[in-house]
């Protein structure tokens, strides 16, 4: 059973309320998320708020977390106001689809999104509409970013292979174009598993890159993913 809390370096997570804990693909893309220049930044279904800290952490920008379910929002909401950057991160109780902050316009927006359409769906209801298209598909993700995002700005997102191959399919029916892309393993040996996108409105030529978490033995992390998560990891 996963802790009720998670520890980082600058902040802890607390986590009883949320239907999915501290993972991997959140610090991965809460790590690998390009801050370069961004003054506002979006992360759609913040669930325990991970995401956002760790932008926060590496950036100055202003940050909107949105989430639509009640209990997480609320811990969202508690773990922001007890951390150092409360005063850059808004917590909001929203769904992507009726989110509507006027003119703003976001340089980056984040999401570690619901998936697996055609699995098995998780009894607890929580856990389902987290990781499976209930509340928020791709159609209505991807309207939602290309109404939310700056002229120049970035979308990133973290999905398994075969997810993220046809979400780079589908965007491009929204205008928005894969520019590259980081291929995950968790061994050497190992299928790529997961892909951290960036899109943006331009087409670019995607550029790709690989990153392996281990280096053959369990819990032995490479340097790149030790390098990568240094700052937020006590363990590193």
């Amino acid at each position: 059973m996963a802790n009720n809390y998670f520890n980082f370096k600058q902040f802890t997570i607390n986590q009883d309320k949320c239907a999915f804990k501290v993972g991997t693909d959140g610090v991965l893309l809460g790590a690998c998320a390009d801050v370069t220049g961004v003054a506002e930044i979006l992360d759609i279904g913040t669930g325990t708020g991970l995401i956002a800290m760790m932008l926060a952490q590496r950036s100055i920008a202003e940050i909107t977390a949105i989430e639509p379910d009640n209990d997480s929002f609320e811990q969202a909401f508690d773990n922001v106001r007890k951390s150092k950057w409360h005063n850059r991160i808004m917590v909001i109780n929203s769904d992507l689809q009726n989110f509507s902050p006027g003119n703003a316009r976001y340089d980056l927006i984040v999401t570690n999104p619901p998936y697996f359409t055609d699995s098995l769906r998780n009894p607890n209801p929580g856990k389902a509409a987290t990781r499976h298209n209930v509340n928020l598909d791709t159609s209505d993700m991807l309207s939602g970013v290309i109404r939310l995002l700056g002229d120049n700005g970035k979308f990133q997102v973290i999905m398994p292979y075969v997810e993220g191959n046809i979400l780079i399919a589908e965007a491009r029916e929204y205008e928005l174009f894969c520019n590259s892309i980081l291929k995950i393993k968790t061994l050497p040996t190992s299928e790529v598993g997961r892909l951290i996108l960036t899109f943006s409105r331009h087409r670019l030529k995607p550029a790709e890159k690989f990153l392996t978490i281990e280096y053959g033995k369990v819990h032995k992390f490479t340097e790149e993913y030790i390098n990568l998560t240094r700052d937020f990891y006590l363990k590193f």
